[in-house]
């Protein structure tokens, strides 16, 4: 079995980040990767991911996450990549030990905290059937751009925390206005 680096544009990495995938596609990138391969993914000289490339139709990589660092993910500097030059690189085996095992995350279900994500929005409506269907106008129209998601720890509702675009983002005007 090779290693590999893979690296993904910045514009599929942000999709990457705002929507729970179980793969990714790197369009015409194949080449040289088999099926069950091991990949790293990266982005901006970070690993972001540990894949395996799966059985794919076609010139298009598809590589099925392993674990996933997205909210801290792992300098790699010592891949040399130069994102203009290359997507694919071999990865010497030991240096791709290193970097997959720096990967955090978990795939035991049994590790996992129970987390509540909600989404508020004020409607005005006759109905309440008439509310849920502008409710989720707002929520197509507005999407992860514009529209804070509040996530908590189930039964900890004061750690709620907003997020725009996979990110923290602090919602509370008074805070905005002390800056």
């Amino acid at each position: 079995m090779a290693h590999w680096a893979v690296i993904i544009p910045a514009d599929r990495w942000a999709t990457e980040r705002l929507f729970h995938n179980d793969t990714v596609t790197v369009s015409g990138g194949a080449g040289p990767v088999e099926p069950d391969d091991e990949v790293l993914l990266v982005v901006g000289g970070e690993v972001v991911a540990l894949t395996q490339a799966v059985e794919a139709d076609g010139d298009d990589l598809v590589l099925a996450y392993l674990r996933r660092a997205f909210d801290e993910p792992v300098p790699a500097a010592e891949l040399h990549l130069d994102e203009h030059e290359v997507r694919i690189a071999a990865v010497d085996p030991a240096v791709f030990r290193r970097l997959a095992g720096a990967i955090g995350g978990t795939t035991a279900v049994g590790e996992k905290k129970t987390w509540l994500v909600s989404v508020a929005l004020p409607i005005e409506a006759q109905t309440p059937a008439e509310a849920v269907r502008q409710f989720w106008s707002h929520v197509l129209e507005l999407g992860p751009v514009e529209l804070p998601t509040y996530v908590w720890p189930s039964g900890d509702e004061l750690a709620m925390q907003a997020f725009v675009l996979g990110e923290e983002a602090n919602q509370d005007p008074e805070e905005e206005e002390e800056d």
